[in-house]
């Protein structure tokens, strides 16, 4: 963890006690901050249909003169759900 970018200082006042337990609430704040960009990172990698499931749907509507309703569970790969449009 980088904590080069960080300014942080003590009372002067602080005993050591005092000190270690202000420097483990930032490491522990700074941790928690940095696992969270993390999660937040790993979410947005993973395809999904938020905001593609109508366009898709358009498509099988037009070229397959039919309605279909894509489901949550439903490939995201787009040739993988082309696939499946029967079963929507």
């Amino acid at each position: 963890m980088e904590t080069s970018r960080y300014n942080v200082s003590l009372p002067d006042d602080a005993s050591e006690d005092e000190a270690a337990a202000i420097a483990a609430a930032v490491s522990a704040h700074l941790r928690d901050r940095e696992a969270a960009a993390a999660a937040a990172a790993a979410e947005t990698d993973e395809p999904s249909w938020d905001g593609e499931r109508w366009g898709f749907a358009g498509r099988v509507a037009n070229l397959q003169s039919r309605e279909v309703r894509v489901p949550d569970g439903a490939p995201t790969d787009a040739w993988s759900a082309a696939g499946r449009t029967e079963r929507f």
